[in-house]
């Protein structure tokens, strides 16, 4: 596809960019048909190639394989490594939700889930983590040479906040190390981060929310945390995800146990109030886990909410958010099974979230 001159090719989790039409015609056609069943070296040495020439950049990609089946499938690291299928990204393709599940038995797994008239999903195999409490989003990067693709995110374990980094090696399950990074977390019952890091200044934001009804925000600089103080208001609030990172406010989607459903604008500002809007007034109640993630090129969000209760995780797409103007599709019940602590979304170190 072409984006502004330049020629773009899609791969699982990664997306390239070249002004070059070097990448078209025959190594286009070899990247679209050969890429599956190669080991993850030689997408490494592609994406390391391709970054040394300054065409590396990164978005949430492709469709899945299998779609609509719900058996296990190879580990998170062997997508990475094995795209099915490798293709030219296509303008107006589907919209995913990519579903973390970090269950209480100590595992992760992927969930992802396709809108349609009914829903289709495709559950990779689960592979080994710790017991959490809770989790935020899981950030997808390759470092510098291009040699190592990981994952890295926060989560609770008790009354301690940890960093994860979770490592992809090729053809074997993911491998996650852990640091704890600060202690006094008991009354946080559920976390949530944003990252804005397209352009300058660039600044990511830890957000948590306490049993005392107040919603605690957290500047992440470097390997610490800067607290910036409580914001009230919160009480009876019950799950929340990351809709929107810009340079100037972040917009948190948030639940209430009674089902109403808002949006939380929160300037990046020093002493700047959120701004709370409605957008719908019931029908959110069953959902103790809110999963977002950006849909086309004008603002959309998909939105699973989960029932912890059942296990069951149902999937809606959201016009831009603005307050009961919003539009809603609800396109029902996902067919995969979703037993998660909570339920948090997989996404890369390089996009971002536009939905407010």
């Amino acid at each position: 596809m072409q984006q502004g001159g330049a020629i773009c090719i899609e791969l699982r989790y990664m997306h390239y960019c070249s002004l070059s039409s070097a990448i078209v015609g025959a190594d286009l056609e070899l990247i679209e048909t050969t890429l599956e069943g190669e080991l993850l070296m030689k997408l490494q040495r592609f994406a390391l190639a391709l970054a040394g020439i300054g065409l590396l950049g990164a978005s949430v990609s492709s469709v899945p394989a299998f779609a609509g089946k719900t058996d296990p499938k190879p580990y998170t690291s062997d997508k990475v490594a094995h795209p099915t299928p490798v293709k030219a990204l296509a303008a107006g393709g589907p919209c995913i939700s990519y579903v973390g599940v970090p269950t209480a038995a100590g595992t992760m797994q992927e969930i992802d889930a396709t809108p349609g008239a009914h829903p289709t999903a495709v559950s990779w195999e689960p592979f080994n983590y710790v017991p959490t409490r809770t989790n935020a989003t899981w950030y997808g990067a390759v470092n510098a040479a291009g040699t190592q693709f990981y994952y890295y995110g926060l989560m609770l374990q008790g009354a301690n906040l940890y960093r994860q980094t979770t490592y992809l090696p090729d053809e074997k399950p993911p491998v996650p190390t852990f640091k704890k990074v600060g202690t006094g977390w008991s009354s946080f019952t559920s976390i949530a981060t944003s990252n804005y890091s397209v352009a300058t200044p660039r600044h990511a934001y830890l957000y948590g929310l306490n049993t005392n009804g107040s919603l605690y925000r957290y500047q992440i600089v470097g390997a610490g945390f800067k607290a910036l103080g409580p914001l009230p208001g919160f009480r009876g609030f019950k799950a929340m995800t990351v809709i929107s990172e810009s340079a100037t406010y972040d917009t948190l989607l948030m639940s209430t146990k009674a089902g109403a459903l808002y949006t939380v604008h929160i300037p990046i500002a020093a002493g700047a109030k959120p701004v709370l809007k409605l957008i719908r007034s019931t029908g959110f109640a069953d959902y103790e886990s809110l999963v977002a993630d950006g849909c086309g090129t004008r603002g959309g969000t998909l939105v699973v909410g989960v029932d912890h209760d059942t296990q069951s995780g149902y999937q809606y797409a959201f016009s831009k958010f603005n307050g009961s103007a919003t539009a809603m599709t609800a396109y029902g019940k996902i067919p995969a099974v979703f037993n998660g602590v909570n339920h948090v979304l997989f996404t890369t170190h390089y996009d971002q979230l536009v939905g407010e």
